[in-house]
């Protein structure tokens, strides 16, 4: 594993807009408080996100694009990569593959965060298929992918080297080895959330959703009551 100290960048891939502000805000704002550089890779463009039918899909990219660069600012990020893949239709492909790869040589993070490849079904909402696909092709691209000169050679001939990934930080997994407290910036995790305009029909539900949800991780992780948490599966890859 990597020494936290030795952490100065990592990227968080997700396959929607949105993804990684149920999963992983409150923590990513603790990161970049403390000067860590943080990165988002989105892989596909939430065309099949919202409930208004009378919206364009043209229209809806947009409006996430404009919703996820604005939740980032929240927990202070501003390096978002876009690969554009049609929502709701991913799969772990070799181009995927080769596009994430492309993403950590540019970033070069020591850190990746990403869903699970692993189809939790206490939280079936987790395990949507394109999280399935995302995380599979995240997984592959920092082992072996990222690291290989030789796969994807078209990476070389664009000046992109080899890049190993210390380690991964896997989101929604059934068993959570590492907690991150989030208790100081629950409310910035809550304003990144309700940066998705579009896809919350409700949204003042969130604000007790969340709560609950962090109270609930925090007291699997072993802290004192009124704190909140995330939690993740923390693998190493070197």
């Amino acid at each position: 594993m990597a020494d936290e100290r030795d952490i100065e960048r990592a990227l968080v891939i997700t396959a929607h807009p949105d993804d990684v502000d149920f999963g992983a805000a409150g923590t990513v704002a603790t990161w970049t408080d403390a000067g860590i550089d943080v990165a988002y890779c989105i892989v596909t463009d939430g065309d099949a996100g919202g409930h208004d039918r009378s919206v364009s899909r043209q229209e809806m990219r947009e409006t996430r694009h404009a919703e996820q660069t604005a939740a980032a600012k929240h927990v202070g990020v501003s390096e978002l990569h876009w690969l554009g893949y049609p929502d709701g239709r991913l799969e772990s492909t070799l181009d995927l593959r080769r596009d994430i790869s492309r993403v950590i040589r540019e970033v070069r993070p020591q850190r990746v965060v990403c869903p699970s490849p692993i189809r939790n079904f206490e939280r079936i909402y987790a395990s949507h298929p394109d999280h399935l696909a995302a995380g599979e092709a995240s997984i592959c691209a920092v082992y072996p992918d990222a690291r290989n000169p030789f796969a994807h050679p078209e990476l070389l001939v664009d000046g992109l080297e080899p890049w190993t990934v210390d380690e991964v930080w896997v989101m929604a997994t059934a068993t959570s080895n590492v907690y991150v407290d989030t208790t100081d910036v629950i409310d910035r995790k809550l304003e990144a959330l309700l940066s998705h305009v579009s896809q919350h029909q409700d949204p003042s539900m969130l604000d007790g959703l969340i709560r609950d949800w962090g109270a609930m991780v925090a007291q699997a992780a072993g802290y004192p009551q009124g704190h909140y948490a995330e939690g993740f599966q923390r693998v190493a890859t070197t």
